[in-house]
């Protein structure tokens, strides 16, 4: 079992940062992508980006590319999702997810292991 826990969220203005964390612990080993997902109200889950747990390669969803930014500390078992320039419609609840197979990153029935999720707030 993996369990991951999320923090960093919070309310901020259009064109605000905020850095959400994502801390593993349990099988760390065999995670093999790390990826964050959203949910605003009424809106189904959407893949925001994702790392490789051991080759660090990041993916990114067309809406946050240029803006997002993920990282990877292994000796912290932790990922970071640095989020730039941030504009109301990225307004949701954030979560970090593991996966220990191949499976398609972007879809989230690929992951076995979730956190409990993060309330990002974008204000106008």
């Amino acid at each position: 079992q993996v369990q991951l826990v999320e923090s960093g969220g919070g309310l901020v203005q259009a064109g605000g940062s905020l850095r959400l964390s994502c801390a593993a612990s349990g099988r760390t080993f065999s995670i093999y992508d790390v990826g964050w997902f959203r949910q605003a109200p009424g809106k189904e889950r959407e893949f925001v980006a994702a790392i490789g747990w051991y080759s660090g390669n990041t993916y990114y969803a067309d809406s946050v590319k240029g803006r997002f930014t993920c990282s990877r500390d292994n000796a912290k078992n932790t990922v970071y999702l640095q989020m730039n320039s941030l504009k109301p419609e990225d307004t949701a609840v954030y979560y970090c997810a593991a996966k220990n197979s191949g499976l398609t990153r972007s879809r989230p029935d690929s992951y076995n292991y979730w956190g409990q999720g993060t309330q990002v707030t974008v204000s106008s």
